[in-house]
């Protein structure tokens, strides 16, 4: 498996990308570089969709019974084996602590097409997380003592983005009622509609958690993303982070990606009627026109907990906007204790109360 490392050319070390000022930094000489410069610096450890034949067919040797197992690599740095799973594309050596980059793993058909670049920083994160926990007054306090913060990571998901276009027919039975009185008669009367609605449709940006393992309500928590500021791909982009190639192609979500469509196209047809007292819809078509399927990287600041129950909590931040999701883990003893002194104001008020009726 080919790995790549971005080195300093002042110092030999290894450069990481700072989401605070967008540039690579140097932890060691302290000298920063601009995308631009990295890219001239390393041109050829770029990867391409040409690239796909070698690194594709060495990780397909690693296959056993149809089960991918886990890749064996030797850090460019310190020269030991590391170990990762299937879908690893970017890490750390646990010797050194130096970034890597599997090459493999974003080279081919596995190279995205886009990345939206780390603008939270890990203090941010951190203050972000410890903001919104300290408000929740039964978490426990080891979900964010600083052995708990210190596992807060930065990932880059995988997802499929599909720009659609096609086109809608919505037909309908409308009616509209009048009601009026003439002295102590009252009238009503119905009338009937056919209704027709037909239009050039575009859902653009539909996005799909492409990484089996990630926790789906996790990971689309933090949606959405700007997507106006997604880059082209750049390998450089992962130094610092982790990240997770796809596991799940196209034609898994394609059945998702319809069935979404006919909804919205169904919802904005059904919006655009208006002046009816019902509308009863009988008859709905959609057609797709242009599927556009780009493969995305996003960032996500996660954190993981082993509650006293054994039931791990995840907790998440949108590594660009900073929209959290998660479902934190609840000290059931405190809130018992809170749920008891409430209980006994309670009685003692309504013991009070009817001595004093």
């Amino acid at each position: 498996m080919a790995v790549i490392s971005l080195k300093c050319p002042n110092c030999g070390g290894e450069l990481v990308f700072d989401p605070a000022t967008q540039r690579y930094q140097c932890p060691y000489c302290m000298s920063d570089f601009s995308q631009q410069q990295v890219d001239a610096m390393q041109p050829q450890d770029q990867p391409s969709q040409e690239s796909e034949t070698a690194d594709f067919a060495e990780e397909k040797k690693e296959e056993t019974n149809g089960q991918e197992e886990a890749v064996v690599y030797t850090c460019p740095s310190c020269g030991a084996e590391i170990v990762t799973d299937a879908t690893t594309a970017a890490t750390f050596c646990y010797y050194c602590h130096n970034p890597v980059v599997l090459s493999g793993r974003v080279s081919g058909e596995y190279l995205p097409k886009w990345i939206i670049p780390f603008s939270i920083d890990r203090n941010a994160a951190e203050n972000t997380f410890l903001e919104n926990v300290r408000k929740k007054k039964f978490v426990p306090k080891g979900f964010f003592e600083k052995k708990q913060i210190e596992k807060l990571t930065g990932v880059y998901f995988p997802y499929w983005m599909v720009d659609w276009k096609g086109q809608g027919y919505f037909q309908a039975k409308g009616t509209k009622v009048r009601v009026w009185r003439s002295g102590d008669t009252e009238y009503t009367e119905t009338r009937y509609y056919d209704i027709y609605r037909e239009g050039n449709l575009q859902f653009p940006e539909l996005f799909k958690n492409a990484l089996k393992k990630a926790n789906r309500n996790l990971v689309e928590g933090v949606l959405p993303y700007q997507l106006e500021k997604a880059k082209e791909f750049s390998v450089g982009y992962l130094s610092g982070f982790q990240a997770e190639k796809r596991d799940m192609e196209q034609k898994e979500f394609q059945q998702e990606i319809t069935q979404d469509t006919r909804q919205y196209a169904q919802d904005m047809l059904r919006d655009s009627v208006n002046g009816y007292s019902t509308v009863i819809p009988h008859h709905m078509d959609v057609r797709t026109q242009e599927e556009e399927w780009s493969y995305v990287m996003v960032p996500v600041w996660v954190i993981t907990y082993k509650g006293s129950n054994g039931k791990m909590y995840y907790y998440a931040i949108n590594g660009q906007t900073g929209k959290v999701c998660g479902k934190l883990p609840v000290n059931y003893r405190k809130l018992g204790a809170v749920s008891a002194v409430i209980s006994a104001a309670v009685f003692a008020l309504a013991l009070v109360g009817g001595l004093l009726i």
